[in-house]
This record gives structure tokens, C-alpha cells and sequence, in this order.
């Protein structure tokens, strides 16, 4: 029988994760009665320390990726979309209004507020929000700059004052995207999200008025209408995605544009940040992004959530977030040799510890490990730094010398270029069928709302080529903060109409350098032990392509052949964005219903992608290929 799967929650939270893995049969982390790195997921709502992603084992997943502060920081989100803006065009990046960071860009808003007040009178609103506060902490709404006092940090933007209204109240959508990595970028968007609306009907006349302006539940759960039965929202003030899609079918409108048009702004948004952030393969990170719909059903950028909140307040909570949890958990790819970690040196008979119990400082050394301190021991282990390190090792770290060696020697021997060669072929006996599908539910677990023909079709992906990639981890501070549930601020309200296509992209490039090199993550795919076996080819032309569906998380990007060899080795950012020209084009041409047209979207036959957002996702190849 197979070791179970162990994760350690930093201060005991959250709840629903707690729930989701114990009842897929994983065991939670005693710090009393287990080493220190007998853990496969460790998850955590603030940042990690530099020293945790240096020191991760092959067995090992964090919850965080490092350096993605770009975007979940109000004032550094901001400064990364001004700066994209500078170079691609308004036109593009016209999702967000144009945010004044006070007090350094008050000579920047003072001018602008002067101007707008001239030509368009006093009735122009704005909003002031703290750069690292969340759950509608310190936001409040003006029109007379006599009403902006602050005493922190703040970013100052216009307030879209003409929000698409559901019987009266405000909403806006809280998206759950995962970054499963960002070299090469991997994003998927979860189908099911939340709804979020304030508890009382929303009116200008009362700027001061929360409840009726944001849609935060930290606030609104305190409202005097909280429980109060409302024209068609109902009580509390949240809906699922699934009934939001039921409106939007009321709506002389076109649904997969809306659609694209979010995953856009998902999309562009971590462009800004994906070329700095370190190459980190054992992570994943799950950000909640804030969009808020227009009268003209343009959607708006409010913000993005780090550590998204995952408290259950009511029945939407329950049903949203203990799938996402499970859908996650299933995008990590745990194998069965994950679920050995430190016994895995055990294997084969292989029974004399790493440590010599009598000495713990001082590590007892094999046979094996004896032949072999030369120079492959740098190999082995390339989390740890080689360079200006002291005479003598911590005891932390020899340990790790030792187990990896350990852990590395008893993995099957794997030949790459025979898995290259052999990945497209179907070898389909009933008994490998059998041994298959008993281990893929030893990994998944009885609860994973991952089907198994599915995975078997798709989520079982080649060798990697970023996992041996020779970039590697640059490490530097982390200093964005949790972002557990964050205000539901409305922006500059646009012009442009919901149909409207994103114009031609500037060939200026963006300029942007991969991160340094310091050291390098493990390949946690090492030997032949997979999820499950392959069925089907998932490369093309030597490139590794991500399952297009993993439960309910679809895979936004690569969406074609075009964007995934523009996302390998350095991002290519302009032709991505061409790229989302194209598509977004040619989605607007399609009208409300969804037709089949002769088009073609940049990419080869072998490669298809799902349109996040409906019900039922279409695929590519379904809405543009010839009838």
C-alpha cells in the first residue's frame, strides 16, 4: 500500500484545504513526530522565505511562486500596467484606469483632476485605496480633492460610475486563475468563480455609503441587509459563476467575447510581470482577479489577489472553493514516488539511514556516497549554492546532500530520448490499463473531481523541456502582501463598446531580461514514474503542451502553437499579444451565438484549446474550422 501524501498549513489555516485533503486521504504535517522535510505541500497565505524555495526537495510543492508582488500590490500593479501601456498602447492595456500613486504622483493628478473638472464638470468620481491593504480596508470614494486625506501610501484612480447592475446592486467577478509555471507561462482559469455584490442598491448620491459601493463580504457581511431576502440576488451577497451564466443568457449580448475578453486581461496582466519572475517548477500560485462589468459590458481590472480568500461563509463559498481546492491539488501532478519522499532511499532493500544516530551533526556517509563525492555530488544537488559556502556544512544541509544522492540512486534509470521517441505511441494491454488507472487513484484520490479517462487523455504530460531547463532560480524578496479578500473598487467607466477589437500591436519590443542565474529546482517529474500513462501524444515539434483541462480548471494559455513557442525560452510578448488580437478578432465577428467559420488562428492542427467561460467550453478548432 502507498505512503500517504503529507501538507503542512502555516498557522493552521485554511479550513477548506485542511478538509479538501483529508478526504483525498492525505495526512497533515506534526512538526513533533516528523523530519523537517517530510512534507509534499506546504501552504501558506503569506510569502515564503528565500531559504524555502532554495531548500525544496524533489517531493515538494509550495503554494507560492516568488516575485509575483508585480501584481498583487495595488501601487506596483499600477506602476507594471504603465509601463505596458508605454509600450504596447492605451488601446491595449485599456483595462484599468490610469492610477496616481500619492503622494510622489501628485504633481501627475492634480493636473489631471484640474482638467477633467473643467470639461466635464464637478460630477467626476474618484477612488482612493491604501497600496497594501485588503478587504475594502481604507477605500472611500470623492469628487472635491478638499475630501483626499490619507496617511499611508495610496493609489488614486477614477471611479467607474456607470457599473452593469443586477435589479439595482453593484457585482463584480472574483476569476481564480493558477500559474502552474512561468517559464514556460502555463495559466489556466477555474470555470466556477464568484459573484460578489453589495447589500444595498447602489446610488451616487451617497459616496460615503459602503454597502452600496463595494462589494468586499469582509464588509458587506456586516450590512444591515446582509440577510435580507433582495430582489433577485436573494440573501447574503454571493452568486456562483454557474448562476451568473444564467443571466448572461438573458442578455442580448456576445457571451464568448465577454469571455475572451476577461481571460485577456488575465492573460496581459501576468505578461507584465512573467520575465522577472524565477524559473520555480515545484510551485503553483492561485490568484483571485477582481473584474467588474460595464453597462457597455466592457470589463475593468479592479485588482489581483494574492492568497485569495478560502473562508466558507455561505453555500456559494462551499461549492466554489472545495472543487477549486481539488481541481488544484489535481494540477500539481503528485506521482506515487512523491508520496516516499525521505523513505524513498529505502527502496530496493536499501536499509542504512542517512544519519548516524550517535553523531546527529555529522553526517555518516555510504559506501555509495564515498565513490561518489566528487564532482557529481554538485550535480545531485543543485538547489544548494556551491559558491562562498563555510568549511563546515549545517546539519540541515548535509542532510540533504545525502537523502537527494539516496533518493536520485534508487529512481528507476530513465532515458529521455527513448520517452521522446516512444511518447506518441499507445501501448494499451488490460493489464497495463488496470496497473494504470489503481495508481492514478492512489495519486488523485477517491474525492478528485478529475475523471480518469480524462487524465489519462490529457493531463499526463512528456518530460518537460523547462524542467531541464538551464535557467534557474534567481531569489530575491518577496514583499507583496496577503491579499485575503480584497475591495471591490470601480474604475474610469470607457468608451469603448463590447465589441470593439484591440488595434494593431506597436513593433517596438518589450525589453525585458530573464532572471539571473543562481540556482535551480529539481526536476520533480525525475525517473519514469508518471501521474499516469500517456494515450496520446502531448508534444509538438518537441514541445511539451499542457493538458487543456484539468476538473474544471481550462487552460487559457498557450491557447495555439503560435503562443506556446512564443512562451518557450524567452517570452516573446509581442507575438502573444498579436496573437490575442487575432483570436479576440475573430471571436467578434461571431456574433451572440457561437458559429462555425473557415478561420484560421495561427496554430497547427495537433494543437486545440478550450474557450474558458461557458458552461460548455468549445474548442478552437470547433468555432473556426470549415463546416
Amino acid at each position: 500500500m502507498a505512503a500517504a501524501l503529507v501538507f503542512r498549513l502555516h498557522d493552521r489555516g485554511p479550513e477548506v484545504v485542511r478538509e479538501v485533503l483529508l478526504e483525498r486521504g492525505w495526512e497533515e504535517y506534526d512538526q513533533e513526530e516528523q523530519e523537517e522535510e517530510d512534507w509534499n505541500l506546504y501552504w501558506r497565505g503569506s510569502t515564503f522565505r528565500n531559504s524555502e524555495y532554495h531548500n525544496l526537495l524533489p517531493w515538494q510543492r509550495l503554494n507560492h511562486h516568488p516575485k509575483t508582488a508585480g501584481i498583487t500590490r495595488k501601487d506596483y500593479l499600477a506602476r507594471n500596467l504603465r509601463r505596458m501601456r508605454a509600450t504596447f498602447g492605451s488601446s491595449l492595456y485599456d483595462f484599468s484606469p490610469t492610477a496616481f500613486i500619492l503622494p510622489n504622483d501628485y504633481t501627475r493628478f492634480l493636473p489631471e483632476y484640474n482638467k477633467l473638472r473643467l470639461t466635464k464638470g464637478p460630477s467626476v468620481y474618484w477612488i482612493c485605496k491604501p497600496v497594501d491593504l485588503s478587504r475594502g480596508r481604507g477605500i472611500f470614494i470623492f469628487e472635491d480633492i478638499k475630501d483626499l486625506v490619507y496617511d499611508c501610501p495610496v493609489i488614486v484612480q477614477r471611479y467607474i460610475c456607470n457599473p452593469l447592475l443586477i435589479s439595482g446592486y453593484k457585482f463584480d467577478l472574483r476569476i481564480y486563475a493558477c500559474v502552474k509555471s512561468f517559464h514556460p507561462l502555463t495559466v489556466y482559469i477555474h470555470q466556477e468563480g464568484l459573484v460578489r455584490f453589495a447589500t444595498e442598491k447602489y446610488n451616487l448620491s451617497s459616496l460615503h455609503n459602503l454597502y452600496a459601493h463595494l462589494t468586499n463580504t469582509s464588509i458587506n457581511k456586516f450590512g444591515p441587509f446582509y440577510k435580507t431576502e433582495k430582489e433577485r440576488v436573494g440573501q447574503g451577497c454571493k452568486w456562483t459563476m454557474s448562476k451568473f451564466r444564467h443571466f448572461l443568457h438573458s442578455q442580448d449580448i456576445n457571451e464568448l467575447l465577454l469571455w475572451q475578453r476577461i481571460s485577456n486581461i488575465v492573460t496581459l496582466t501576468l505578461l507584465t510581470i512573467a520575465s522577472s519572475v524565477p524559473s520555480c517548477p515545484n510551485c503553483v500560485e492561485l490568484f483571485g482577479f477582481d473584474i467588474l462589468i460595464d453597462v457597455k459590458f466592457k470589463p475593468w481590472l479592479l485588482e489581483v489577489n494574492y492568497s485569495p480568500a478560502l473562508t466558507l461563509d455561505c453555500q456559494a463559498d462551499i461549492t466554489v472553493k472545495k472543487g477549486l481546492i481539488s481541481d488544484l491539488i489535481d494540477l500539481m501532478n503528485y506521482t506515487l514516488i512523491d508520496s516516499l519522499r525521505e523513505k524513498a532511499y529505502q527502496r530496493q532493500g536499501y536499509k542504512q539511514p542517512c544519519f548516524d544516530a550517535n553523531h546527529p551533526s555529522k553526517l555518516k556517509e555510504t559506501k555509495f556516497q564515498k565513490q561518489r563525492s566528487g564532482s557529481q555530488s554538485s550535480q545531485i544537488l543543485p538547489l544548494i549554492k556551491t559558491h562562498h559556502q563555510p568549511k563546515k556544512m549545517s546539519l540541515r544541509r548535509s542532510r540533504q546532500h545525502a537523502f537527494v544522492a539516496e533518493y536520485q540512486r534508487h529512481l528507476p534509470p530513465v532515458d529521455l530520448n527513448k520517452i521522446y521517441a516512444t511518447s506518441s505511441r499507445i501501448v494499451n494491454t488490460t493489464v497495463n490499463k488496470t496497473r494504470t488507472n489503481k495508481t492514478l487513484n492512489m495519486i488523485l484520490g477517491p474525492h478528485s473531481r478529475t475523471n480518469v479517462s480524462v487524465v489519462n487523455r490529457q493531463t499526463c504530460p512528456a518530460p518537460a523541456p523547462w524542467l531541464t531547463d538551464k535557467r534557474s532560480l534567481h531569489v530575491s524578496e518577496v514583499t507583496n502582501h496577503d491579499n485575503t479578500e480584497t475591495e471591490a473598487e470601480i474604475e474610469l467607466s470607457g468608451e469603448t463598446d463590447v465589441s470593439s477589437l484591440i488595434q494593431d500591436i506597436p513593433v517596438n519590443g518589450v525589453g525585458l531580461r530573464c532572471p539571473a542565474v543562481s540556482c535551480k529546482l529539481p526536476n520533480i517529474y525525475s525517473g519514469n514514474h508518471r501521474p499516469v500513462r500517456m494515450e496520446r501524444s502531448t508534444a509538438l515539434n518537441g514541445q511539451h503542451i499542457p493538458p487543456l483541462r484539468v476538473g474544471d480548471f481550462i487552460r487559457t494559455f498557450p491557447f495555439n502553437a503560435a503562443t506556446l513557442r512564443a512562451s518557450q525560452h524567452e517570452l516573446d510578448v509581442k507575438t502573444v499579444i498579436q496573437e490575442l488580437h487575432k483570436l479576440t478578432a475573430q471571436l467578434a465577428t461571431m456574433g451572440r451565438k457561437l458559429k462555425r467559420k473557415q478561420a484560421e488562428i495561427g496554430g497547427e492542427e495537433d494543437f486545440d484549446s478550450l474557450l474558458w467561460g461557458p458552461k460548455d467550453p468549445p474548442l478552437l478548432s470547433q468555432c473556426f474550422k470549415p463546416t
